[in-house]
């Protein structure tokens, strides 16, 4: 029984660490099964967000090849770039405290200076470019909200069975190991009490 003087106040706290614990897994196992719900959900968003950049980002290819095969490669490294006024936009909340950001892209390309040798094929490339800004900030964020879901899950599961397999029948052993010792000092008496009293 590893020292412990049996009790019946070390029963009553070994019962109460044991209520306690089961109360704990069945929180933290919870919280694993909301956790990989919205892992889930954001992997669903991630995966549109992703077709849309994925689209996006075709597009511009075509635009860059097009104002490649108009101006040539060095031709259109002169065009002047767009002014940039642009403006990442963050919201968060907790979710069983891990922080989610939800992040979109405010602003426009603007109006570029005027170019030396100016196309619609450039000024195309610029746009089908620009476009693909704002998906790319709501997949960053969409990855970053996974990789904090995930860390924060795996944690969450290691506790879970570290309760499960560690401390719950720990604690259950040495409430076995006093209940009985405490049988055993009880018998004992009740043996001498008979004794005396014969």
């Amino acid at each position: 029984m590893s020292g412990l003087t049996p009790t019946r106040s070390l029963a009553v706290a070994l019962r109460e660490d044991q209520r306690t614990m089961q109360e704990g897994y069945v929180f933290l196992d919870e919280k694993c099964m909301l956790l990989a719900g919205e892992m889930l959900r954001q992997v669903h968003a991630w995966e549109s967000c992703k077709r849309l950049c994925e689209a996006r980002l075709a597009e511009a290819r075509l635009a860059l090849a097009g104002a490649i095969g108009r101006h040539g490669v060095n031709g259109l490294q002169v065009q002047p770039p767009a002014p940039g006024l642009w403006q990442l936009a963050v919201v968060s909340h907790l979710f069983f405290g891990v922080r989610l950001q939800q992040v979109s892209l405010n602003g426009t390309a603007g109006k570029p200076p005027a170019a030396p040798w100016p196309s619609p094929e450039a000024q195309a490339c610029g746009a089908a470019y620009a476009a693909l800004l704002a998906p790319l900030a709501e997949l960053a964020g969409h990855c970053g909200n996974l990789a904090r879901l995930h860390a924060d899950y795996r944690r969450t599961v290691r506790r879970v069975r570290a309760l499960q397999y560690v401390l719950l029948p720990e604690v259950e052993s040495k409430l076995r190991d006093v209940d009985a010792a405490l049988e055993q000092i009880e018998l004992d008496e009740a043996i001498v009490v008979r004794r005396l009293r014969r």
